[in-house]
């Protein structure tokens, strides 16, 4: 079934549910009253697009697969999903939710963006309340994997599950919030720290950036990947957090926060403004939005060599999207008629040293990469790794012609230089999409191997009549210039 996601009120969060299953190849059907609705829509998407594109498309991703209508009918007549982000006022979305329900199928689930309304009131006036579910996400909604889903008293245990499953497909981490609570639970965290600023910063205490650097350079970090509770856990040393309470608990009762929110004069105002306007420098905001989505994309990559955490969400996305491209496969009798092109790629952020090139490890990643592309077309799969069948690279010689840098797209030739029932004698070249002369070569020798005895192995008939009817063509070809040089002085 061809999955359509309806969003509804198309402002910071609703461009950012469209632009997020738009990246997952979704159609996205969009409504919204205001007269340039459409147009900042289609705006916001663009400016979101490189941070998406950085994390990666999914083949089918395309932003003409959004569709702009100021008729609720339609988009309840289209949308397999519906998620609705008005403005946060509970009377207007009493009254959409009502008119939606009206004219979408009962089946469908329709989902409020809602950051701290009750579900109950907000499925009031439904004719079918129970397909109503708060879906909360985090801004930017199309990078932050953490949406918060709960129902009402009339929602049904499907559509909360149908709802969670939907979000997870869309790369993001569904936090079921179990109890009914105006705020939910992370904006209840939020808003607790957040008044505390304001009372910082009205009594004279500190500004609105030394208390921004108290979170940035300390517990932010922290929090990025283990919250509050288990970092106090860690704070209890071997007995953990029950130390942790004993010691610390007694600071508790010492009046070192302010939970009520202090009055909003024109001078905390003020100050508030003043605070952050110096913050941000003349720095536009669609500037500071992109920046800011650079700095979480690294975040996440760092934390996802751990598989913890928002890293585990992106390693999970990252399998999802290599799994959906329709990886080549050698057939008996394949036309060969020069090197293979199996492989292109994308230089990432984290390939770049401070020059703003592609650091030399870096490019032995994208030739590892172009290898495994290789593999999989001559029937190396998990399964054959499984088995612990493998090859493993023994030497490598790079020629480094041109610099590559961030955002830059890679393909990849590949030759088969030498074959016997053990080793396999590869030769890579890269370039940049378009052009025709090389960025890099690499020639390899690898050694197949059983890594469950540790040593080498003959490789397995099928891979073997594969690789040798590659090598039966490209024998003839002309051997690369670069191949069996030596490093020395002329």
């Amino acid at each position: 079934m061809k999955k359509t996601l309806g969003v509804v009120g198309t402002g910071v969060i609703g461009a950012g549910w469209a632009a997020r299953a738009l990246a997952q190849g979704l159609d996205v059907i969009a409504s919204d009253p205001a007269p340039d609705a459409e147009t900042k829509l289609r705006a916001s998407i663009d400016n979101a697009w490189p941070a998406l594109s950085k994390l990666g498309l999914m083949p089918n991703a395309s932003r003409d697969r959004l569709h702009f209508t100021r008729d609720l009918a339609e988009v309840g007549a289209k949308a397999s999903f519906i998620q609705e982000s008005a403005p946060e006022r509970e009377d207007l979305k009493i009254r959409l939710h009502h008119e939606l329900d009206a004219v979408t199928p009962a089946n469908i689930v329709i989902a409020s963006s809602s950051s701290g309304l009750l579900p109950t009131r907000i499925q009031s006036q439904m004719v079918y309340p129970e397909r109503l579910v708060i879906g909360h996400p985090f801004n930017p909604s199309y990078l932050l994997p953490l949406v918060e889903v709960l129902g009402g008293e009339k929602t049904a245990v499907v559509s909360i599950e149908g709802a969670k499953s939907f979000y997870k497909s869309l790369g993001m981490h569904p936090l079921h919030v179990r109890k009914e609570i105006e705020g939910y639970l992370s904006d209840r965290l939020q808003e607790a720290l957040w008044r505390e600023v304001l009372h910082l910063v009205n009594d004279g205490i500190a500004s609105t950036q030394e208390l921004d650097e108290a979170i940035i350079y300390g517990p932010g970090l922290r929090w990025a990947f283990m919250g509050t509770c288990l970092t106090f856990h860690l704070a209890g040393g071997d007995m953990g957090m029950r130390h942790m309470l004993a010691q610390f608990g007694p600071a508790l009762k010492l009046p070192w926060t302010k939970l009520e929110a202090p009055e909003l004069t024109e001078t905390l105002i003020d100050r508030m403004v003043e605070g952050t306007q110096e913050q941000a420098k003349g720095i536009s905001i669609k500037e500071l939005e992109q920046l800011r989505d650079n700095c979480l994309i690294d975040i996440m990559r760092t934390l996802k060599a751990y598989n913890y955490a928002s890293g585990q969400v992106m390693a999970e996305h990252e399998t999802k999207l290599y799994q959906s491209y329709p990886h080549q496969r050698w057939q008996q009798g394949a036309d060969i008629k020069g090197p293979l092109e199996l492989y292109r790629c994308q230089v990432k952020p984290e390939w770049i040293d401070y020059n703003g090139h592609m650091t030399e490890a870096s490019y032995l990643t994208a030739f590892g990469d172009a290898s495994d592309a290789l593999f999989r077309y001559i029937g190396i799969d998990e399964a054959y790794r499984a088995s612990g069948q493998s090859f493993y690279t023994v030497e490598s010689h790079i020629n480094y012609y041109k610099e590559a840098k961030n955002g830059e797209k890679l393909s990849f030739k590949t030759q088969i230089l030498g074959l016997d029932a053990k080793r396999l004698h590869l030769f890579h070249t890269m370039y940049l999409v378009g052009q025709e002369k090389p960025i890099a070569t690499t020639e390899q020798m690898l050694l197949h191997v059983d890594s469950k005895a540790a040593k080498a192995s003959l490789i397995q008939a099928k891979v073997y009549e594969a690789l040798m009817a590659i090598y039966d063509r490209h024998q003839h070809l002309t051997s690369p210039s670069e191949m069996g040089r030596k490093m020395g002085l002329s």
